[in-house]
């Protein structure tokens, strides 16, 4: 298992705000249309979105449209992080009052 990086937990309204490993608020995702998540940072600023992926899981994508990684679920309600490439870049793991716990790879 990898460094934790940060974790998140359920805001209101279908919201989920995210934390750094310090416990500081870095943003929040909030629920879209047709089960797109947009992304904000803790100013409130919108930076990009996130879209359901054909197959399962969500595609990510900068406020500018590119894509930037994927999510894909794993085992036992994991998540697992890649890039643009492919290449995995860490994970998520539920912690233990429905939030998420994530790791660099």
């Amino acid at each position: 298992m990898g460094k934790k990086s940060g974790y998140s937990r359920p805001g209101l309204f279908g919201t989920i705000i995210h934390y750094d490993a310090n416990g500081r608020k870095i943003g929040e995702s909030r629920p879209g249309l047709f089960g797109r998540i947009n992304e904000y940072d803790a100013n409130g600023h919108k930076v990009g979105h996130s879209d359901p992926g054909f197959l399962g899981g969500y595609n990510h994508y900068d406020n500018k449209g590119h894509k930037v990684g994927r999510s894909d679920f794993g085992l036992f309600g994991s998540i697992n992080h890649y890039d643009d490439k492919r290449r995995k870049k860490g994970h998520s793991t539920p912690g233990l009052f429905g939030d998420m716990n994530h790791y660099e790879d």
